[in-house]
């Protein structure tokens, strides 16, 4: 059999039908740039995801107050008040493997400079709050021990909020600001941040001490959550164990009893939001897997009409010496081509589309070698397994009744 020969034949069959030919290889072109694309986007986005989390710190470690039972009623988490100071400053002492640990506590209100307001939150924290969370200052100072000790109302702000109080540009360092009535006096303006990958704005703050929003502005004694964080990444599993223990130690909890707190780490927070970014992935690109099939079932289909427009020909070269095999293999040549020029364009489109998203619409977008590589061999396996039956139906034509096929 001359390879070169049936390859020539096939060729020049799809070329007579270069119109009916690209249709049905439209199928495949949308569905191998889809994939692509698909994929792309839920990597992109995944990876977008993976390093805003990390931008917060891989080894954070958080701790909120549990739901509890009151008088037979569960109370929300919220509402508990199961964590103080002395939490704060028995972590600090008990547990080696954690670097650094901060009280929060929050306030949500209007902040007023002149003619301008913003609503926004205060965070009251200590001076280790921002090691914790990976802030960094742009301008000014931390506030000191002994102003957390003696109240004092002083703040750091975020890019957020100088935009939308200092408007035109003026520095904020030394100016005061109020924070539902209460003066604060801006001695700190923190570096831009942006948003996180919960799409919240992590510049839209205001931190002050904890001690400032727990006695000035709610009036409690108990803290909302703790922050903290391990000496390394890969002590986070212990720093989680030795927080833990020490928590039920100075809340008194027995064995066999549940907490009254949570430990969430920002590793369990970075695999949550990746199985989720994996789920959306695959579903995406099962999706668009559907239009592949679809594709090579277009093409199953203009096979047999091609097999029905030729069957004179088959016929004839049966009838002159020519193999079943030999006609089997025209058919499943084309069917192959169709496939793979099809993939190829698909390819292009795929990857052109990726970057049209990225710079038109700035979303993450990460092509994949594997998504690529995948779809062309999917191609090259749709046109075998779709061509396959109508080339063998073909092969099996009887040469006396193809040549009176009318």
């Amino acid at each position: 059999m001359n390879y070169s020969n049936t390859l020539k034949i096939a060729t020049n069959a799809l070329r007579r039908n270069k119109f009916r030919a690209f249709l049905t290889m439209l199928g495949i072109i949308i569905g191998v740039a889809s994939v692509i694309a698909m994929l792309a986007i839920g990597q992109g986005s995944k990876k977008s995801i993976q390093d805003q989390m990390s931008d917060m710190g891989t080894n954070l470690i958080m701790v909120m107050p549990d739901s509890e039972q009151r008088g037979g009623v569960q109370m929300a988490g919220s509402n508990t008040q199961s964590l103080y100071l002395s939490d704060v400053e028995a972590i600090a002492e008990n547990c080696p493997a954690i670097s650094a640990v901060s009280p929060q506590v929050v306030s949500g209100g209007q902040l007023v400079y002149g003619n301008n307001n913003w609503p926004s939150s205060v965070y009251g924290v200590n001076e280790k709050y921002l090691d914790i969370r990976k802030y960094e200052l742009s301008s000014g100072r931390v506030f000191s021990e002994k102003e957390v000790k003696s109240y004092a109302k002083v703040g750091l702000i975020g890019q957020t909020i100088v935009e939308n109080l200092f408007p035109d540009g003026s520095n904020p360092i030394g100016q005061t600001i109020r924070f539902n009535n209460i003066p604060f006096k801006v001695i700190g303006v923190l570096k831009d941040k942006g948003e996180n990958g919960m799409g919240q704005d992590q510049d839209d703050l205001m931190l002050t001490p904890h001690t400032t929003v727990q006695k000035r502005i709610l009036s409690i004694t108990h803290i909302q959550g703790i922050f903290a964080s391990a000496a390394t990444e890969a002590l986070n599993d212990l720093a989680i164990d030795q927080l833990s223990e020490t928590l039920r130690h100075t809340h008194k909890i027995k064995d066999g009893q549940p907490d009254d707190f949570r430990v969430m780490s920002q590793s369990e927070l970075v695999q949550t939001f990746t199985s989720i970014s994996d789920m959306m992935t695959t579903l995406l690109g099962a999706i668009a897997g559907i239009s592949l099939l679809v594709g090579g079932i277009g093409i199953m289909n203009i096979m047999y009409v091609s097999v029905t427009e030729r069957t004179k020909e088959i016929g004839l070269r049966l009838s002159v010496g020519g193999k079943g095999y030999d006609i089997m293999m025209q058919f499943l040549v084309e069917s192959v081509l169709l496939s793979i020029s099809g993939g190829a364009i698909g390819i292009l489109l795929g990857i052109l589309t990726t970057y049209l998203v990225s710079s038109v619409m700035n979303w993450p977008v990460v092509v994949m070698t594997s998504a690529v590589v995948f779809s062309f061999l999917v191609c090259s396996g749709i046109g075998i397994f779709f061509g396959w039956y109508p080339a063998r139906k073909a092969a099996g034509l009887n040469p006396i009744d193809a040549l009176r096929y009318e």
